[in-house]
């Protein structure tokens, strides 16, 4: 096997899960096969043990490796079915892929949910938009009430596959708010939080009208600019919409 070579982006461990991850899929390591011993790795790759071992235990945690006591951390068949673990969601890059994928799902389920929505779908819409009013006037983040409102849009387009994939995404639909704008400031989280909540308007108001290009545009508007915003914490030198 040629030698490994660290890609210089995200962490460490991120980028040792990901060379490995993409070993097993193309076969290079293969199932049953023993994954090279910590110290190894670390004098290959000039990284620490600590590193190492994070990669291993989120690859362990996502079921492309297992560790057998005593004898060290082999692979297993790479996984088949889509997912999105929670530990690619603490760097980032990988939120920002998350988003490039949302982009391409959720545009076209709003233009369907606009088209398709009954008045008791825009109860459901409505409810979610108020939980996240009342949870961020309480100081809170409205994650739970926003996870709630993509899920209410996704029962509007009445189509069970939309429902299934944005309730497989879960709590990924809505990375931590200090992930996605990197601000610890209260006035500065405020900020952000009123603009997104003006994005949801903009949104549910498009399907409110069954306006279906206005509520693809709100919908892709959104992501995008959510896009632009982490991608301004990854590069604080690039412009962004407010």
């Amino acid at each position: 096997m040629e030698a490994l070579k660290m890609p210089a982006r995200r962490s460490m461990a991120a980028d040792l899960v990901e060379l490995l991850r993409e070993r097993i899929r193309s076969g290079e390591l293969a199932r049953g096969d023993r994954l090279p011993p910590e110290r190894a790795l670390v004098a290959e790759l000039g990284i620490s043990r600590t590193v190492v071992r994070e990669a291993i235990a989120r690859l362990s945690a996502e079921g492309w490796v297992e560790a057998r006591q005593g004898s060290g951390v082999f692979v297993r068949s790479a996984p088949q079915a889509f997912q999105v673990s929670a530990t690619e969601l603490a760097d980032l890059e990988d939120v920002l892929r998350l988003l490039e994928l949302r982009i391409a799902i959720e545009t076209e389920m709003a233009g369907l949910a606009a088209e398709r929505r009954t008045g008791d779908d825009l109860v459901a819409i409505d409810n979610a938009v108020a939980a996240i009013e009342e949870d961020l006037r309480l100081g809170g983040d409205g994650v739970a009430a926003d996870i709630a409102m993509h899920n209410a849009i996704a029962h509007a387009t009445h189509n069970q596959y939309f429902v299934r994939i944005i309730e497989f995404l879960g709590a990924s639909l809505v990375p931590r708010r200090n992930v996605a704008t990197g601000e610890e400031q209260a006035a500065a989280r405020a900020a952000y939080l009123r603009t997104i909540q003006g994005e949801h308007r903009r949104l549910v108001e498009a399907i409110r009208k069954q306006d279906v290009g206005a509520a693809k545009r709100a919908a892709r508007m959104h992501l995008e600019r959510s896009l632009r915003r982490g991608r301004r914490r990854l590069d604080p030198a690039r412009s962004v919409d407010p």
